[in-house]
């Protein structure tokens, strides 16, 4: 598969852009993210390294932090403090966040974040828009996601007229619009019963799988967490535990 290259010197427009060599993904140091003048501190100093392909899940109760930490990868929130590198490039110096959004990152919400006016198949189109790709490029290309997901059926239907196991779907195929290195994932199956979270998790295995791409998915669930090859637990805006997830039961 190739990824769409990306570099923070230069505009996201260019064809042909330069990336520092890194094996890891992510690299954070000692980040701190305060709410409130400081009252909430939702992350309280947190290191921790992600190699390219990994697939990582992000465990802890509610409020330990996750999903903060998740939006922070995501560019969607800054750090208090602390330093955040991304392919050994400083995130938190970008000249374009939305650009390495747009180009670097595919995101997996809870809550699908489907258009309601808009058919599966364009709602998988909509980050498209930005590439300046001709509609006839886009929309060939979200039916080919769409069947990769196995909605190929179901392209011409509204959100409304699915399952909450076919929205999500439609949402991880338009996260894969603009072939993201790096799929992030909050709860992707928080909404759903016992048998479309396991459609939706053998699905987010196998893309995992076959377009290498580094997984990172915060969850409550230790079953879900077991999919990964490595977790990280918070507790209190805090990483209390970084390893094996079948080791993780009991940890303190």
């Amino acid at each position: 598969m190739c990824h769409a290259v990306f570099s923070f010197a230069v505009n996201s427009d260019s064809p042909d852009l330069k990336q520092t060599a890194s094996p890891y993904v992510f690299e954070a140091t000692a980040l701190k993210k305060d709410f409130d003048d400081g009252q909430v501190q939702a992350l309280r100093g947190v290191d921790f390294k992600i190699a390219d392909g990994e697939f990582l899940a992000i465990v802890g109760p509610s409020g330990s932090g996750k999903t903060t930490l998740l939006q922070i990868l995501g560019a969607l929130d800054r750090p208090s403090t602390g330093t955040l590198k991304y392919k050994g490039q400083s995130l938190l110096d970008l000249p374009d966040p939305a650009s390495y959004r747009a180009h670097e990152i595919g995101f997996v919400f809870q809550a699908f974040h489907l258009l309601p006016t808009f058919t599966a198949v364009e709602n998988v189109e909509i980050p498209m828009f930005e590439d300046h790709t001709s509609r006839v490029e886009r929309k060939a290309r979200a039916i080919e996601l769409l069947r990769s997901v196995e909605l190929e059926q179901r392209v011409n239907h509204f959100p409304a007229k699915l399952s909450g196991g076919e929205r999500q779907r439609v949402a991880i195929a338009r996260s894969l619009a603009n072939s993201p290195s790096v799929l992030l994932a909050d709860e992707p199956t928080g909404n759903l019963d016992s048998a479309s979270a396991k459609h939706v998790l053998d699905l987010l295995t196998s893309l995992h799988r076959d377009r290498r791409m580094t997984l990172i998915l915060v969850t409550h669930d230790m079953s879900v967490a077991g999919r990964a090859s490595r977790a990280l637990q918070m507790r209190d805006g805090r990483v209390v535990f970084d390893g094996d997830p079948a080791t993780i039961s009991g940890h303190n």
